[in-house]
Parts: structure tokens; C-alpha cells; sequence
């Protein structure tokens, strides 16, 4: 009796303790890999039930390992609950004892639309018209400088996307998520509807919204190239950073009084910065060389079905013009600050050359720009941030070499084989990474960790498509895992994505701060190791950290619009993410 007593008393206590899952809560394909974490303070034994919503009833009892790597947090007992061999669909939820996780789903198509909330962020982010606020915004951008002009002479530089929850605007990040989105656009069309107009309204215009967006990129590219030999990078700087405002009501101040003209910065290859920062410019290559490849993306788009022949041959002529002077001037221009030591430290420019001539080359047929990517891309070879451990803020963007995979389809068959060795040597140095904890994530935790995830994401699925070899797909669905449940704080990483589970909201953004409203589709920048996040400068939490029983001493995340290092939706990261969906839909 007293033995009967005992077991009755220890698996009452079992059932009744503080256990945590973590899961991919947008829900998983029935064909996935599918891999939980579950956390306690306590040893937890015996298996997990995967149970119906529609039936209440288990339909499967999961065996447990214990996660062996390192452990991240106060829950210091972590297991792996897989359930792979579950292709039933439905939706579900996982229960130890009297513990349960909320719940999931299992089914096919739970990633397409992902995009429609992205393009609509991404349409939140505009500057001149923002439909999001029915405004219009900094008509006077701007006035130049380092031009081979007068400073302060005034040209008309509007338009573009607001960086993230400030103002700026930096053609660094502008040109890239041009080209993601017409690539995600060429990858799978089908996938993108006629839902607004070209300014963002309710109504068909004839063209797919990502289209419309894309081409918002690239009439921006077109205006800070008004010369053959000119290219504005960066409007604005960081005295914008004056707290959040409407956009139509920037106080920012750059000598011409508040809400009026800022600057802008001419592409000139050298080093840069109107206050005490400079930065450490060496070229323009790898500005050129992205908005060459959008360019030459947009000619092919816009040139096909007869959409707008004329629209194909300025972004065809600009392309040209642009190779051209990233050839004249090869190097980087980085981002300027003013004030702060903040910038964009991108230093590598020979992958966006490449990407550059391989589109050319599609566009043109030109024998040369298929020598010139060839070229290039052995210039570049793997280099990247996965290739390392650490860098600098944005210093290998933009994250992954999307040269590679355009120059593939293209490249004689040696070639290729390099191309394709050099992606799979970027992927093993993740996988090695992965192996020290027990989320099995390789990403280094950097400010803008969702971006990097993204990218070898991306990378993952290009480098499937492009070979056949699937070795690294496991690896790749615990990172896409990550981005939406599956890590320490069970919070996606995308605003309003999915619209039923823990996703960011009081995040660094104007319309949470002015309006109480949070913008679904935004990719936020994600966690940061605890050591950069101790050092950073004005980070002050507005209200007590719900994620504080979750927070360790290794990587650290707050759902609080005081903190800008980790929840900040960004521009860029949500282009490179639709591109991301799109591939991740076709699974």
C-alpha cells in the first residue's frame, strides 16, 4: 500500500511540473523532419502523447531523448520529442502528464500566403507614398554630397523604402531586396496575386503584388542613378534617430530645418562621414553590382509578355551602366553614420559583380559578363559569414552569395561543380556549428541573427535545387524551426506570422509606438549574443521582460519596442524572407 501511495504521489508531481515545449508553431509537412524540444527544471521520464484536436484522443505515444549538447537557460533538462513518422494532418498538441504545448499543425500549402503579409510590411515601409499611413512622406530627399558637384545641390532622390524603424534609406539593403523579390517572383509566379495597385490600394492592376513592389525598388535605383556615371547609396543618416514619428512629420534636422531636405550621399569609392565617424570605403562594386543584377532581373520581367518595353529598356541601359562602373571602381561602399559608431560594414563586393554579369549575361547573351562571373566568382569562392565565426554589423552582406546560384545554370560543368562545392562547404561549417547546442542551430548570434537564419536557409534550398543532394535539409528545417517557435522563448520571429500562436509585437516601429498597432509579415532582427547586447548603446526596456524565466546567458531576445537590437522588423530581412517562403512552399 505505502509503495502503491509513493508511485501515485511521484507521478502526480511528474505530471504536475512546470514542463515547456518548443515547436515550429506555423505547423510542419507531413513529410518533414519534426523535432521538439521539451524543457524542465526537472529529470522527466517516460513518453509524450501527440494528441487530436479534432478527437481529443492520443494518436501516438513519443519517445524522449535526452538533448546532450549545451543547454540554454534555467531549464536545465531538455529532451527531443521526434514525431517524423507522423504524416497524419490535422492539428495537434504535445502533453506530458498534465503539461501541454499549444498547438501545431501538420499539412501541405501552411506556407503559402506567408508572402501576401510580408509584401504588405514590405508596402509599410515605403517613403514618398505609404499607403499604410496614407501619407506622403520626404519630397525633399535630398541634397547631395561627395558628389562631383557643389554640396547641398538638390536633386530629386524620393521614393524608396524606410530602412527599418527609423527613416533611412541605404541602397546597400534597397538593391538586395529588389532582386530577392523578383527572384522569388521567377521562382514561383503562380504563387503571387493581384490583390492592390501600384501604390499599394485595394484593386487589380495587372500586375502581381511582389511586382509592383519590386518595381517600387527599382524606380528608386533608377532615380540615384541619374548619371552614367553616378550612384546615390544612402539618404538620411543617424540624426534621424530623434524617437519614433510619422513619417510625414520627420523632426529630424539636417541644416535645411526639421521635415525638409536631408542628406544625400554620392557613391564615390572613397571614405565617408559629414560628423566624427567615417566610414571605410574602397569602391562601389558592390552596390553596383547588386543593382545590376536587380536591373537586369527587372529588363527580363518587364521585357517579357510584353509588360513595358520602355520600363525594360531604362533598367536594361542602367544595368549596363552600373557593371560598368563597378568594373571602373571594384570595392565596397559601406554605410555612413553621424553621430554614433553604428554603420553598415559590408567589405565584400566580388559576389555582387558576380550576380551582377551572370544576370547581364541572361539578359544579354553577351559572351563577356559569363567571363566576367566566372571571374568573380572565383574571387569570392566561399567566403561569407559562414564561413566564420564572427564579423562585423552587416559586413559580408547580404548573407549569402545569391551570384553562385545565378551564375549555376550557366556555368560550364566545372564550373558548377565549384560553385556547388563552394555552397556545400558554407553549409558544413553551419552543420558543425549546430552540433554545440542543443537547438542544433549553427547561426552565430549577430545583431540581425533572423537575417542570417534566412539566408542559410535559403542557401540550404538553392543548394538542393541546384544539385539534387539533400544532406543538409534536416539542418535546414530546425533553422527554419527556429525563425518560427522552436527556440527558447517559443516566439516566432515574424510579426503577425502566424496569426494564432507567440509572435513579436511591441516591437521598434513607428505604428506600435504612434498608433498601438503592429504591421503583420515583418521579420524582426532576431536574438543577440548576451555580450553585444550588455554593450549597447540607449537599450532600455519599457516594460519587465515576459521571456525573463527563458533568458540565459548566452543569447538573449525581448518582445519590447525598447529594444532595437533584437525587436526591430526590418526591411531587407523581410525581402530576403519572401524569397525564403517561396522556396519553402515549394516542398
Amino acid at each position: 500500500m505505502r509503495l502503491t501511495f509513493l508511485f501515485v504521489f511521484c507521478a502526480s508531481y511528474l505530471w504536475s511540473q512546470e514542463v515547456h515545449f518548443r515547436f515550429n508553431i506555423l505547423g510542419y509537412h507531413p513529410q518533414d523532419n519534426k523535432v521538439a524540444l521539451m524543457m524542465s527544471e526537472q529529470a522527466i521520464h517516460g513518453k509524450v502523447e501527440l494528441v487530436s484536436i479534432d478527437t481529443g484522443e492520443p494518436i501516438a505515444e513519443l519517445a524522449i531523448s535526452p538533448a546532450n549538447s549545451k543547454a540554454w537557460g534555467a531549464f536545465h533538462q531538455q529532451y527531443l520529442v521526434d514525431f517524423s513518422q507522423i504524416e497524419t494532418e490535422g492539428i495537434f498538441y504535445l502533453r506530458k502528464g498534465k503539461a501541454t504545448s499549444a498547438e501545431f499543425q501538420i499539412g501541405t500549402n501552411l506556407y503559402i500566403g506567408t508572402q501576401t503579409k510580408m509584401l504588405a510590411f514590405m508596402r509599410q515601409q515605403r517613403c514618398g507614398y505609404n499607403p499604410y499611413f496614407d501619407i506622403v512622406c520626404h519630397q525633399r530627399d535630398g541634397r547631395i554630397f561627395y558628389a562631383p558637384i557643389a554640396d547641398s545641390t538638390y536633386f530629386d532622390f524620393s521614393g524608396g523604402w524606410h530602412d527599418a524603424g527609423d527613416q533611412l534609406k541605404y541602397l546597400i539593403t534597397s538593391s538586395n531586396a529588389t532582386a530577392r523579390m523578383l527572384l522569388a517572383y521567377l521562382e514561383a509566379p503562380a504563387l503571387f496575386k493581384d490583390q492592390v495597385d501600384a501604390y499599394g490600394h485595394p484593386g487589380k492592376n495587372g500586375l502581381p503584388d511582389v511586382l509592383d513592389e519590386a518595381k517600387w525598388g527599382l524606380d528608386w535605383i533608377l532615380k540615384l542613378h541619374p548619371k552614367p556615371d553616378w550612384l546615390i547609396h544612402q539618404i538620411a543618416d543617424d540624426r534621424d534617430h530623434r524617437g519614433f514619428k510619422y513619417p510625414h512629420k520627420d523632426n529630424a534636422e539636417y541644416g535645411w530645418g526639421p521635415n525638409s531636405y536631408r542628406a544625400a550621399y554620392f557613391a564615390n569609392g572613397k571614405p565617408q562621414g559629414l560628423g566624427k565617424w567615417k566610414s571605410q570605403a574602397t569602391g562601389v562594386a558592390n552596390l553596383a553590382g547588386r543593382c545590376a543584377a536587380a536591373l537586369a532581373l527587372g529588363a527580363r520581367i518587364w521585357e517579357s509578355g510584353g509588360r513595358d518595353s520602355i520600363f525594360a529598356a531604362r533598367c536594361r541601359k542602367a544595368a549596363i551602366e552600373l557593371f560598368a562602373l563597378g568594373k571602373e571602381k571594384e570595392g565596397f561602399q559601406q554605410g555612413n553614420s553621424f553621430g554614433a559608431p553604428y554603420r553598415y560594414n559590408e567589405n565584400t563586393w566580388a559576389d555582387d559583380m558576380e550576380w551582377g554579369a551572370a544576370e547581364l549575361f541572361k539578359l544579354t547573351k553577351e559572351d563577356h559578363y559569363l567571363k566576367d562571373a566566372i571571374h568573380y566568382a572565383y574571387l569570392i569562392q566561399d567566403d561569407g559569414w559562414m564561413a566564420r565565426d564572427t564579423m562585423m554589423h552587416y559586413e559580408l552582406y547580404p548573407f549569402m552569395n545569391m551570384g553562385h546560384y545565378a551564375l549555376y545554370s550557366i556555368a560550364p560543368e566545372l564550373v558548377r561543380q565549384q560553385l556547388a562545392a563552394w555552397y556545400r562547404a558554407n553549409l558544413q561549417k553551419v552543420l558543425v556549428r549546430s552540433m554545440t547546442n542543443n537547438y542544433q542551430i549553427g547561426v552565430p548570434f549577430l545583431w540581425c541573427s533572423s537575417n542570417l537564419m534566412v539566408n542559410f536557409i535559403t542557401q540550404s534550398l538553392l543548394y538542393e535545387k541546384m544539385t539534387g543532394d539533400t544532406q543538409f535539409h534536416a539542418l535546414m528545417l530546425l533553422h527554419r524551426d527556429w525563425l518560427l517557435g522552436r527556440n527558447p522563448w517559443g516566439t516566432s520571429m515574424f510579426t503577425g506570422i502566424p496569426e494564432k500562436g507567440e509572435t513579436p509585437l511591441d516591437v521598434h516601429i513607428p505604428p506600435r509606438a504612434l498608433q498601438g498597432e503592429t504591421p503583420a509579415g515583418g521579420l524582426i532582427d532576431g536574438p543577440i549574443f548576451a555580450t553585444i547586447h550588455r554593450h549597447l548603446k540607449g537599450l532600455v526596456l519599457n516594460e519587465p521582460d515576459e521571456f525573463a524565466a527563458f533568458q540565459n546567458d548566452f543569447v538573449v531576445y525581448h518582445d519590447d519596442i525598447g529594444d532595437y537590437s533584437t525587436n526591430e522588423p526590418t526591411m531587407d530581412g523581410t525581402a530576403d524572407a519572401i524569397l525564403m517562403m517561396v522556396l519553402l512552399s515549394q516542398l
